[in-house]
């Protein structure tokens, strides 16, 4: 039902900003809410950020709080800008669309299919 691509992802050093986006292809609303994920290599899927566009209530993992913030300025968009970037952030990340506000990977139903940053010291 809904199509997700990823975009802004590249390489930046410790301390810089990077702002991705993501693009879906139709609005449902049974699935108003989107997430933010990240995968590093060996590492399990973690959720990072998310937000349900009818209420604009959003959620943090706590090793992003302050640094990240998640937006979704229309139906169709979502954007994570990501502030004083550390090495542990460099990861795939992914967004999705569920049905209700949290950070688990299982509440979520449509994926991307990611984009990469990476942050060098």
């Amino acid at each position: 039902q809904v199509q997700l691509v990823e975009s802004g992802g590249g390489s930046v050093q410790t301390g810089g900003s990077l702002r991705l986006s993501c693009v879906a292809s139709r609005y449902v609303y049974r699935y108003d809410c989107m997430g933010w994920f990240r995968q590093a290599p060996g590492k399990e899927r973690e959720g990072v950020a998310a937000i349900c566009f009818g209420s604009q209530m959003r959620t943090y993992a706590d090793s992003v709080k302050g640094r990240f913030t998640i937006s979704q300025p229309n139906v169709n968009t979502l954007n994570l800008q990501m502030n004083t970037l550390k090495a542990e952030d460099t990861a795939v990340y992914y967004c999705a669309a569920g049905s209700r506000l949290t950070l688990l990977v299982g509440g979520y139903d449509y994926w991307g299919q990611g984009t990469q940053v990476t942050v060098s010291s």
